[in-house]
């Protein structure tokens, strides 16, 4: 099962990239595609949507933050459009 979730950079300042990665990985594995990155600090966003939307549609699951940045940027209804 392949899943969205953040994957730690940055050793002083957390940042984070939202990667599309197989669900049994730790969280600094080997990830399948970097969609997006999140910067909690600054709150940053930048988002790969057509990305994104390609994995929602082949089954993959957000995991809860991502499915909280995810609905903010509105992706979600873009998933239900079309």
């Amino acid at each position: 099962m392949v899943k969205l979730r953040l994957k730690r950079c940055g050793r002083k300042q957390a940042v984070y990239r939202i990667v599309a990665i197989d669900a049994r990985s730790r969280r600094e594995g080997r990830d399948l595609r970097k969609v997006g990155f999140y910067d909690p600090i600054n709150n940053q966003t930048h988002l790969n949507i057509p990305a994104i939307l390609d994995f929602l549609d082949k089954g993959a699951q957000p995991t809860g933050t991502v499915h909280d940045i995810s609905k903010k940027a509105g992706i979600f209804k873009e998933l239900h459009l079309n």
